[in-house]
């Protein structure tokens, strides 16, 4: 089973950024769709941002046109440049395949103040 493990949250204020990475210890993100998604305390795990395995990429409304997402097929990495960060963006960010079917990772925290 492939494993994904998520990095570079933390604490930032608005308006900031940072850049998500997630590792896998497969080969998987040349053949599948992956995505970052994102949950809130006391909401539901939504998809932000998906890149296929031809490189489209799309996201939600509420993030587009402020993160961007990426990914190196050769370092099994894919990446979240996340701008322009607003207090509604803070949340645990995870990645995995689209649908999900792998085990999910531990996450990585972001948290923005305002």
């Amino acid at each position: 089973q492939v494993q994904l493990v998520e990095s570079g949250g933390g604490l930032v204020q608005a308006g900031g950024s940072l850049r998500l990475s997630c590792a896998a210890s497969g080969s998987i993100f040349s053949i599948n769709a992956m995505g970052w998604y994102r949950q809130a305390p006391g909401k539901q795990r939504e998809l932000v941002a998906e890149i296929t395995s031809g490189g489209s990429t799309n996201y939600a409304s509420s993030v587009k046109g402020r993160f961007t997402i990426s990914r190196d097929n050769a370092k099994n990495t894919m990446y979240l440049q996340m701008n322009s960060l607003k207090p509604e963006d803070t949340a645990v960010y995870y990645c995995n395949t689209i649908p999900p079917f792998l085990f999910w990772g531990q996450g990585t925290q972001v948290t923005v103040s305002s």
